[in-house]
């Protein structure tokens, strides 16, 4: 989990380059339950078929399995949801790198879009594994597996 200064878990988001900010993944989990924003997963189809995804998240690859290749339909999914309504959109990937390319190309887009830190499954340890340095599932978030 990323902290200020004090080592406190960062309850605002945290101003960004070219998107609305990142969010810590509780504060985004508030969000969306409280109905101020929408849930979109821009991992691949894959990794929310095999590895787990949010219930209720919008899935919207960023790019896709195999070849990691632009999701061509990215943009028109994004318009979509802003022809829904106007809360702002949380983007989830794998350790919040795809995430923020995400967010960027939302807010190019016309959406008020945030980078949810840590990602679904954190950062890389010592061993080179994800799920025990942060992210959606270490925090004890809503998350289910096929």
């Amino acid at each position: 989990m990323r902290h200020d200064a004090a080592g406190a878990e960062l309850e605002v988001p945290r101003p960004a380059q070219g998107y609305a900010g990142d969010v810590a993944p509780t504060l985004a989990w508030q969000w969306v339950q409280a109905g101020r924003a929408r849930l979109v997963d821009v991992r691949t189809d894959a990794e929310r078929e095999w590895v787990g995804y949010v219930p209720g998240a919008v899935p919207l690859a960023w790019k896709q399995w195999p070849g990691m290749q632009p999701n061509p339909a990215f943009d028109d999914g994004v318009r979509a949801l802003l022809a829904q309504d106007d809360r702002p959109l949380l983007m989830l990937c794998r350790s919040g790198a795809r995430s923020i390319a995400a967010a960027r190309r939302a807010t190019e887009l016309g959406a008020t879009a945030y980078n949810i830190l840590e990602g679904f499954e954190g950062d890389l340890d010592e061993h080179g594994h994800r799920g025990q340095r942060g992210g959606w599932r270490h925090r004890g978030l809503p998350w289910r597996q096929n």
